[in-house]
């Protein structure tokens, strides 16, 4: 192929046009080194860049404009080839379920086991995942999916962490996903692994305005203090060692983020 010079400068004009539109948001396909030989293509993306927020393809090649717009401060970069890399999930459902008075991750939502809305909400996204658990239901029911799970008989939440990253060997970051978050959306588990992706060194988690939640994600620098948590301490215990290395997702409804601790919980949640 060659540029067309007389084509990317009407391109040019097109993008100039969509950078004195009305709205904040500009979407771009694509832009790759034929657009980069054009003076003219250049010079009004970055109009645009300057007056929109935009979203744009660009081609995985090594030119110099190309390494310049995904290096930017303010880009995002998700690598569709593989948006998520080498992430895994770990997936909490050791509970007793002492408050719920029995497993509540079998509990009834929706015409489905618990279990199955932390299942879906972690499906397809992940280079490896591990459900956790101290029950044989639990692990059954994940077998009939297809999903791997580990089987222990462990007392402490420190337990449940470790055995799920130990098994997990190879990842560059890991998530851990609790198993009673009935309207965790799959959407924003996406997201946090795309945050990962992005800024690698630091703890991602979700919340609803200042008030923090799960799930969590941790990069590979956490995993040796993951891996010897004292007795009963969870990832928290790391959150709170390194606080500034922290960085919130936020979601638009709060009930994403809430647990399903008792059987009235439950309830409301499936009623909404």
């Amino acid at each position: 192929m060659r540029p067309l010079p007389e084509g990317l400068r009407a391109a040019a004009g097109q993008i100039v046009a969509c950078a004195n539109a009305d709205g904040k948001w500009a979407t771009v396909d694509e832009i790759g080194y034929l657009e980069c030989s054009s003076p003219a293509y250049i010079q009004a993306l970055e109009e645009l860049l300057q007056k929109k927020r935009v979203i744009a393809a660009v081609r995985k090649q090594d030119l110099p404009y190309l390494r310049q717009l995904i290096s930017r401060e303010d880009a995002f970069v998700a690598d569709l080839d593989a948006p998520f890399g080498n992430t895994g999930c770990v997936i909490m459902a050791s509970g007793l379920g002492k408050r719920f008075g029995c497993n509540k991750l079998l509990a009834d939502f929706r015409g489905r086991p618990l279990i199955c809305r932390a299942l879906d909400a972690t499906d397809g996204i992940f280079a490896r995942r591990v459900v956790v658990t101290r029950h044989g239901e639990v692990e059954q029911l994940c077998r009939e999916r297809n999903v791997e799970c580990l089987l222990h008989d462990l007392p402490q939440r420190s337990d449940t962490v470790r055995l799920g990253l130990e098994t997990l060997q190879g990842v560059e970051n890991c998530l851990f996903c609790p198993g009673d978050q009935p309207l965790l959306c799959r959407d924003t588990v996406a997201a946090l692994a795309l945050c990962a992706r992005q800024e690698t060194e630091s703890i991602w988690r979700t919340a609803f305005g200042d008030r923090p939640g799960a799930p969590v994600l941790f990069p590979q620098w956490a995993f040796p203090e993951l891996l010897s948590l004292p007795d009963g301490a969870g990832g928290g215990a790391v959150i709170q060692k390194h606080p500034e290395r922290v960085r919130l997702l936020p979601v638009r409804d709060e009930r994403e983020l809430m647990d399903a601790d008792t059987p009235e919980a439950l309830h409301l949640l499936a009623d909404d």
